[in-house]
């Protein structure tokens, strides 16, 4: 109904230029938007008001114009009456019948329904998650996973063609604290006896992945716990202690006493067994993605060397102190950043400065990046060095995402990785299930700080989102059986036919939030805000378990039973959609 009120409004504004009343170059972007007081109507446009100026009259005097030939062009099938209201908007009450025009639409489209064009084929590189494979995902890890996942089901349901992409960091320090953490729980099973270091990584994890270690290569990997201290920096707490010094030297000897080869099947273990573990979360949280882009590679391939090569050429990058340094202030950046350390390290800057380049030379129109929220100080240096390339840094959209905070019974969770205190995405999906951790994570912006009632997420109870919306569902299917089972099965055909016995309140409502579903889909996926098809589902199972506690859907009247069923099945297929795109299922019974 909205694109047919906004095709008549086109013809009214040419109408408006072949009269002289426009000038020949006007184009408007005419708005059409539901009002919010029906007793303004079902549509409002303020076109009158933005055509002012260019026609020269007051805007109540050129919404007359505007509404005399609207009442000549208008299909007065669907538009009951038009009326100027205030300063110059244009209400339109739509007739009732005109509204369950959408219900065939529904039917016609199903799955497809609410799909459109807004993203014109454009290609999208949907990058999120990311995790450090150094532990298992958390909580944390959890609401960039449901957010970027649903930010990527919006897109395509939008018209836009989508791959999703976790990038692993498989290399630098942290990985090297987590295999030097691994070799030492492994020199520990084997007998040797030693302080674990403060900056190493504590989780139960990492002792299952040393007892791997062992039952893979029995002792051939020991080494005297004196010998692998001796020369170390003392660690935190201890006289002239430092724990990244510490950690550092432990890696320095890890990878001395083991050599090459050897630390490599640490590193190669740990590596894979927790991308093993995170593969797996991941999945089981509905969550997959095309491709899983190696850090290493980048280093294997010389991609880095390259970019940095092209900085160096285009005298963007320095040196002072030994180091390498990225001229990122040039481009608005608070200060200048390493590329290459005084020890000829490659800084994590300088991989995610050749990964960005990857990704355009792999010919992608847009890139998003779901990053934790505070990572928000890296995006200009990010947008710095794809502009020191000579490539488009308007290309790259960064999301942010807050952490989320766990409750149970009112008290909060206490959460450090590197200790190993935290809930594990497998935890909480265990807790709550799959479908109210996806929904609750994005109900909100992702930008929103966010607290999470493990409570209210297992309730049964109209206060948990998740299981309204999808009860909701399941009330539809449990009514569609009920009537099957008294021989009174629907008939569609029939129940198409008999649209025009719905007169209920309810049932209007129903339609008009039905019509919404199209428009919420573009503009939610044009600002990347999957919290508008949560909020949307909310409203449509509102509409329907109002529906439902104030009338009896399987009457004896044939036709006004057809068409009621008919109403509802419609609501279960938009509600069967727009879960999806969420990536919660859409139960039957409850």
């Amino acid at each position: 109904m909205k694109q047919q009120i906004v095709q008549i409004l086109m013809n009214v504004v040419q109408q408006l230029k072949e009269e002289g009343i426009l000038p020949e170059d006007t184009n408007p972007r005419i708005n059409v938007e539901n009002t919010r007081d029906k007793a303004h109507g079902d549509l409002a446009t303020n076109l009158a008001m933005m055509l002012t100026k260019s026609a020269g009259l007051p805007p109540r005097a050129l919404a007359e114009k505007i509404v005399a030939l609207i009442e000549a062009m208008a299909d007065q099938k669907s538009v009951e009456k038009v009326e100027i209201a205030g300063p110059g908007f244009i209400n339109f009450f739509v007739k009732d019948d005109a509204k369950f025009a959408v219900v065939e639409t529904v039917f016609a489209q199903a799955q497809d329904f609410g799909r459109c064009n807004v993203g014109q084929g454009k290609s999208v590189l949907v990058e999120f998650v990311s995790a450090n494979p150094t532990g298992p995902l958390h909580v944390g890890h959890g609401r960039g996973a449901a957010y970027g996942a649903s930010v990527a089901n919006l897109l395509e349901v939008a018209g836009f063609e989508v791959d999703k992409e976790y990038y692993v960091n498989d290399a630098g320090r942290q990985m090297d604290i987590l295999a030097t953490s691994v070799w030492l729980r492994y020199l520990a099973l084997c007998g040797e006896e030693f302080t674990f270091p403060s900056n190493g990584y504590k989780g139960e994890y990492i002792f299952d992945i040393s007892a791997e270690l062992q039952r893979e290569h029995g002792e051939t990997l020991r080494k005297p716990a004196f010998e692998v201290f001796t020369g170390v920096c003392a660690d935190e707490g201890q006289t002239d202690g430092d724990k990244e010094k510490h950690i550092d030297d432990l890696i320095a000897k890890a990878k001395n006493l083991l050599g090459a080869h050897h630390y490599e099947t640490v590193f190669s273990l740990a590596l894979n067994s927790i991308l093993g573990d995170i593969k797996e979360d991941l999945h089981g949280f509905n969550v997959t993605f095309e491709n899983w882009f190696s850090e290493r590679s980048l280093m294997e391939t010389g991609v880095i060397d390259a970019a940095l090569e092209k900085l160096q050429a285009a005298d963007k990058v320095y040196e002072k102190n030994g180091a390498l340094w990225f001229r990122s202030t040039e481009y608005g950046d608070e200060k200048d950043r390493v590329v290459v350390r005084d020890n000829g390290l490659k800084t994590y800057f300088a991989s995610d400065i050749a990964y960005h380049f990857n990704k355009l030379e792999r010919g992608f129109d847009i890139l998003i990046d779901v990053w934790g929220s505070d990572h928000h100080g890296y995006v200009p240096r990010v947008k710095a060095a794809m502009q020191a390339l000579e490539t488009n840094p308007d290309a790259l959209e960064v999301l942010l995402v807050q952490f989320a905070i766990l409750y149970r019974g009112g008290e909060k969770l206490a959460m450090s990785t590197r200790s190993g205190q935290f809930v594990t995405l497998r935890e909480l999906r265990e807790e709550v299930g799959t479908d109210a951790a996806r929904f609750f994570y994005v109900q909100r912006k992702s930008e929103q700080h966010m607290d999470f009632d493990l409570d209210l997420a297992k309730s049964k109870s109209n206060e948990n989102p998740v299981y309204y919306i999808q009860y909701a569902h399941a009330r539809i299917c449990s009514v569609l059986a009920q009537a099957s089972e008294k021989g009174l099965a629907l008939d569609k055909s029939a129940g198409l036919a008999a649209l025009d016995k719905l007169e209920l309140e309810q049932e209007a409502a129903l339609a008009v939030q039905l019509a919404k579903y199209p428009e919420v889909i573009a503009r939610a996926a044009l600002a990347y805000e999957p919290h508008q098809i949560a909020y949307y589902l909310k409203d449509l199972a509102h509409g329907l378990h109002s529906y439902y506690n104030a009338s009896q859907f399987i009457v004896e009247d044939s036709a006004v039973r057809n068409a009621r069923l008919t109403l509802v099945l419609a609501v279960q297929q938009v509600l069967q959609n727009g879960l999806a795109i969420l990536g919660v299922s859409a139960p039957e019974k409850m």
